[in-house]
């Protein structure tokens, strides 16, 4: 019995400066549900995390339609998740001279998308035969080339002279 695989498709965005923890809390709405599905989800989450992840969702898709062949809407989110990245240390000035650390958390987040059990394959693509066609602005044989009249350059012309006030009041 031989298995179709399954095919995933995932993207990645790195270093997004969010903590993993806030970010969790959205990729936890739309795990297990259909893309069009967790646009809708995504886009009416008032989260700053689901602009990022949106943007990571749209990058998966754009991967399955580009590189597998796959119609986007036919697909699943079959995974996601918010594993954490370096953190930055920053220094604030405190009283009597002391300093306090400055924890600024990043995170990488990641999407895999699957196509849904029920969707029909999509037909692999036909590359078609390039026609070459002859070019308009090229002269053909036939046809000689028109030559161009020389354009002479505008002459330069000198500021007018500026009349002083006590000029013009003499006048």
């Amino acid at each position: 019995m031989a298995t179709a695989e399954r095919q995933e498709v995932q993207a990645v965005a790195k270093w997004v400066r969010m903590s993993p923890r806030k970010a969790r809390l959205v990729v936890d709405h739309i795990r297990g549900r259909p893309v069009p599905e967790a646009r809708t989800v995504l886009a009416f989450t008032q989260r700053a995390a689901a602009r990022e992840i949106e943007k990571v969702l749209s990058s998966a898709v754009a991967n399955a339609e580009a590189n597998h062949n796959l119609v986007g809407d036919d697909l699943v989110v079959s995974a996601a998740f918010v594993d954490e990245g370096p953190v930055m240390k920053r220094w604030r000035a405190r009283a009597r001279g002391r300093a306090a650390r400055i924890r600024k958390p990043t995170c990488h987040i990641t999407v895999r998308l699957t196509p849904v059990e029920g969707a029909p394959e999509p037909a692999p693509k036909v590359e078609e035969p390039k026609v070459e066609e002859p070019k308009v602005d090229e002269p053909t044989a036939e046809e000689p080339k028109a030559e161009k009249p020389e354009k002479k350059p505008a002459p330069k012309r000198k500021p007018a002279a500026r009349k002083k006030k006590s000029e013009e009041a003499s006048s």
